[in-house]
């Protein structure tokens, strides 16, 4: 068991190393394209599915609450698979998804979409981001090494900060470790950089 442990540490530890050398500057240029959408009156959108979901609500509880720092809330929009919401959508719409619907509702030109995807292949998430391209919105997507298809849809406009892993678990360990250094660079740099 405690091989077992040893293991999970070291392989998490592994992918953290490959991320700061891989990641850094998309994790700079989401920053800044945060801040930038907030400074502008916009809104952040995010959505993700299965575990995802639970990541993209600790994002979005992140930017309207707070990270660490007492500050206004940023305006955040959660698209949501729960209670009323997706229960009437799927009973009206069967032919819509759930996402796709609150997006077109909430979506305006210079909003900006963060997706979580740690599969990178889920047609909810798939056709967010083409509803987002038609909207001229940018997506910023936090997927993992095998996400193919969700990289074939973003446009020049767009970021992927991908964790180095095909693994499912590791993928949704690092995205968590990137919404919450996205929450304290924003927050840095809106509140605590020196001019």
């Amino acid at each position: 068991m405690l091989t077992k442990i040893n293991d999970l540490f070291a392989e998490n530890i592994q992918i953290q190393i490959a991320a700061s050398k891989s990641l850094a500057n998309n994790l700079c240029l989401a920053t800044q394209n945060v801040v930038n959408c907030l400074l502008s009156g916009h809104k952040i959108i995010v959505c993700g599915l299965g575990r995802s979901y639970a990541n993209a609500q600790c994002l979005v509880a992140n930017l309207i609450n707070r990270y660490e720092l007492e500050r206004p809330s940023f305006p955040s929009v959660l698209l949501s698979l729960e209670g009323a919401i997706g229960s009437a959508i799927m009973a009206d719409n069967p032919n819509e998804t759930l996402l796709q619907r609150q997006f077109n509702a909430v979506a305006q030109q210079g909003d900006i979409l963060i997706v979580l995807s740690s599969l990178g292949n889920e047609s909810p998430i798939l056709n967010v981001v083409q509803q987002a391209f038609t909207k001229e919105i940018s997506v910023i997507a936090l997927t993992g090494n095998n996400s193919d298809h969700l990289r074939g849809l973003l446009t020049e406009n767009d970021l992927e900060i991908p964790v180095p892993s095909h693994r499912e678990s590791r993928i949704l360990e690092g995205h968590l470790f990137l919404i919450n250094a996205l929450c304290e660079l924003i927050d840095h740099s809106l509140f605590t950089q020196s001019s």
